[in-house]
């Protein structure tokens, strides 16, 4: 169980990878969004046919009058069925072990040792890029997420979004972050900063009216929001160690 605990994130990460995968292989056994009828008269031969699907369990059909003919085979509707709540089920346990190691043992301090402005700059602008490029792979996930993967793509594409930026967020910080500090402080800076990112430009998206698509401005929305975000973070950090230098 430790070892578990100790791999949540990449636990994590395969189940969302897999659930992306999944919703797109799902997406790909019904017919096609922009012409059903089409699809339904060509693969049943159901003329003028009403398609009708479900996420869960997958399943697809074509309605023509009274005549109904299966699209997505039963064998198939029901291995992705179990191979859907499998998925879920390591989605959500990865999710909870994940939760959990922003709490417990923070592990050793690491203090100075580094010339401390030159860090904190170094975090600032290449942290700052950094999350730029995070953000444009964002932006061409959310956009094929929800074009294959529907609703469903669409959530998987929130959940992973999310971890990730968090999970990116503590490497950053964990390398270029504050110091003094420890492995849990820069988890924890970095969850904050990663999900206050997305939360900007995840707004800033929704006030526009351009949800669910992210544009293009939120490569340099999400790097100054970050660069914002962590400038406060230094800034809270340094503050606490001159109080306790003082006492």
């Amino acid at each position: 169980m430790d070892w578990v605990r100790r791999r949540a994130g990449s636990l994590l990460g395969v189940g969302l990878v897999g659930g992306l995968v999944w919703t797109t292989v799902v997406t790909l056994s019904m017919p096609n969004w922009y012409d059903p009828g089409e699809d339904c008269a060509r693969k049943v031969g159901a003329v003028d046919a009403v398609p009708r699907t479900s996420w869960f369990p997958p399943s697809a059909s074509c309605v023509s009058g009274d005549e109904v003919r299966q699209y997505m085979s039963t064998t198939r509707s029901a291995v992705l069925s179990v191979v859907g709540v499998l998925l879920l089920v390591v989605i959500a346990t990865g999710l909870i072990l994940t939760v959990r190691r922003l709490g417990g043992d923070p592990g050793p301090t690491r203090t100075g040792g580094d010339d401390l402005n030159r860090r904190r700059r170094s975090h600032l602008v290449y942290g700052a890029l950094d999350m730029a490029v995070a953000f444009a792979f964002l932006t061409l996930l959310n956009a094929a997420a929800i074009v294959f993967g529907s609703l469903p793509g669409a959530v998987l594409f929130l959940v992973a979004a999310l971890v990730g930026l968090s999970a990116f967020g503590a490497v950053l910080d964990r390398h270029m972050g504050p110091l003094p500090s420890t492995a849990l402080d820069s988890r924890r800076r970095g969850t904050v900063a990663g999900l206050t990112a997305f939360g900007v430009v995840f707004a800033a998206t929704a006030v526009t009216g351009q949800l669910p698509f992210f544009r293009f401005w939120a490569f340099p929305l999400g790097a100054i929001a970050y660069a914002v975000i962590v400038a406060v973070q230094w800034s809270r950090v340094s503050k606490a160690t001159r109080a306790r230098c003082s006492d």
